[in-house]
């Protein structure tokens, strides 16, 4: 069994601060599946070195780096 692989992810809140975190692919989609839904409620995030408590409602954008591989000083 291979381990599970963690994209990075940037989480904005309405004040402007950001949250970024490493998550797996299962609590990514949890994460996208409730900010398209009704959020006025709490989501527990597990995160790759523990978990996470989010308000939904304070959430103002939500970023996911590539895995992409990248080469040089300009890239």
């Amino acid at each position: 069994m291979s381990p599970e692989r963690h994209a990075r992810v940037s989480i904005g809140f309405a004040g402007g601060q950001v949250l970024a975190v490493r998550v797996g692919a299962e609590s990514l989609g949890s994460l996208r599946e409730a900010l398209r839904g009704e959020r006025n409620y709490l989501l527990e995030l597990e995160l790759e070195d523990g978990s996470v408590t989010i308000d939904l409602a304070q959430v103002a954008y939500l970023r996911v780096d590539s895995d992409e591989p990248r080469v040089g000083f300009g890239a």
